[in-house]
């Protein structure tokens, strides 16, 4: 769950944040007691695209297969 932090305690603690977002943890930073931005961990270049191409690959290969009978080639193109 991310901790809110207010804009000047962030400002203040800078460093001790960014330690915490290096281990893990996230932040919602507010401004007057409303949600501005959110400080969490970079992911390495690529990693998010190979994580949802892991997901996508694992959900088609759980999917059963559409029994959509036979069909020919030009029945496949036909206008």
């Amino acid at each position: 769950m991310d901790e809110m932090i207010s804009a000047a305690d962030a400002n203040r603690e800078f460093s001790r944040l960014l330690r915490e977002v290096r281990d893990g943890n996230s932040f919602v930073v507010t401004s007057h007691g409303r949600p501005v931005a959110r400080v969490v961990p970079a992911t390495e270049p690529g990693q998010t695209a190979r994580a949802a191409k892991q997901l996508l690959l694992d959900r088609l290969r759980r999917q059963v297969p559409a029994d959509t009978g036979h069909w020919s080639r030009e029945e496949l193109y036909d206008d």
